[in-house]
């Protein structure tokens, strides 16, 4: 029987520790944050890049993570918008350290008991070394038997224990937007990525106004404009999902909200039950978009509709059952394509400026767009 957080009715009951945000109104951003605090909220650790996200989840006095009625609530910090990755990855060291020494810990413990007056202390303790790399949610309910079971043991046995460690299972996720992972921070996803440790990178698509990183190559696509590609972008956008497939380890997932809800989180519970890197592309509208946000949503789901926007899971341990670890669960294009970059004004901009370059900019990306959703299709049907 599925649990709450595995069914998108059921998700909605569960308690978001994120109330609100200094956020635009209809932000793309903030409806992924909410949802991934209802699934996870009481076990996140959260590293959170320079940008809206930070700007919005942490300028004091009011942060919007909250805690639930057990005091349990995401751990939130901010790091600069070039190395989030790193940092992160960093404070996921420093967990995996702890849980290595608190299951020392446990180990020597439940050597001193065994054989003694102390059963039920004895199966704690090995229930919860049992389930403590099953991921969170399971780890958890280990750790609150762990604390039941220590409640029987002496204090002298328990010093150390209550010392070093903490029962808890912490998820570690990254937080930001494509500035970051495709351009100035790419190097760290990509390190971050390639090590192989158990963490989340998550980041919204598209975001804000170009920054002097769209010199690099760039999340922009072709016929975009941007800060330093005035005449529209003409090179191919970057696949960084396809590029962090090619690892052949890691759980890469492209999500749109209301496109497919179900998708969505189905993704982000396979992504927190990996084991291993996980990464998670969300496409999200911006107020520098030009449209309407009070549309936000529906402008999730044209993007989806035409194609822009393909939408797939990656899991390696498919892969490990003999299956094709590749899921594509878009359907084939059913609306216009180019009446929806039209609708932007990075791209409309362009027409404006340079009409007869536009048009042959937006046929090339209309093109990228079908070889690359055909690339997919491929792969998964192998």
């Amino acid at each position: 029987m599925l649990s709450q957080g595995h069914t998108v009715k059921g998700s909605q009951f569960l308690k978001p520790l994120f109330e609100f945000s200094g956020a635009c109104a209809g932000c793309g951003e903030t409806p992924y944050i909410k949802l991934v605090t209802q699934l996870f909220g009481d076990s996140m650790m959260v590293a959170n890049a320079t940008g809206c996200t930070s700007i919005y989840g942490g300028s004091a006095p009011t942060v919007p993570y909250t805690k639930n009625e057990k005091g349990l609530g995401p751990a939130w910090s901010n790091s600069l918008f070039e190395d989030n990755a790193e940092f992160g990855f960093g404070m996921n060291l420093a967990t995996t350290q702890r849980r290595a020494k608190l299951a020392e810990l446990v180990t020597e413990l439940a050597g001193q008991v065994e054989g003694r007056r102390e059963g039920s202390l004895q199966a704690w303790l090995a229930g919860w070394k049992m389930n403590d790399a099953e991921g969170s949610k399971t780890a958890r309910k280990a750790g609150c038997a762990l604390q039941r079971g220590l409640a029987t043991a002496t204090p002298a046995k328990l010093s150390r224990i209550r010392h070093e460690g903490h029962d808890d299972q912490e998820d570690q996720w990254i937080f930001g937007g494509d500035g970051w992972a495709y351009d100035i921070g790419y190097g760290g996803v990509d390190h971050v990525l390639a090590q192989g440790e158990d963490s989340t990178c998550s980041f919204w698509t598209p975001r804000c106004t170009p920054t002097p990183a769209d010199r690099l190559p760039s999340p922009r696509p072709t016929g975009s404009i941007a800060k330093f590609a005035a005449s529209g972008k003409k090179t191919r956008k970057k696949d960084l999902g396809m590029m962090a497939m090619s690892y052949g380890y890691v759980y890469v997932a492209t999500v749109a909200m209301s496109a497919n809800p179900a998708q969505l989180l189905k993704a982000m519970n396979e992504a927190e039950a990996y084991h291993g890197p996980s990464l998670i592309i969300a496409y999200a509208p911006c107020i520098n978009h030009g449209i309407n946000m009070a549309h936000a949503q529906m402008e999730i789901k044209r993007a989806v509709a035409c194609g822009y926007w393909p939408l797939y899971r990656y899991n390696p341990e498919l892969a490990e059952q003999g299956k094709n670890p590749l899921i594509v669960d878009s359907k084939d294009p059913t609306e216009n394509y180019q009446d929806f970059i039209r609708g932007e004004v990075r791209y409309a901009s362009l027409a404006k400026l340079f009409p007869a370059k536009a048009e042959e900019a937006y046929k090339i990306n209309e093109e990228d767009a079908k070889r690359r959703l055909e690339t997919y299709k491929k792969l998964a049907a192998e």
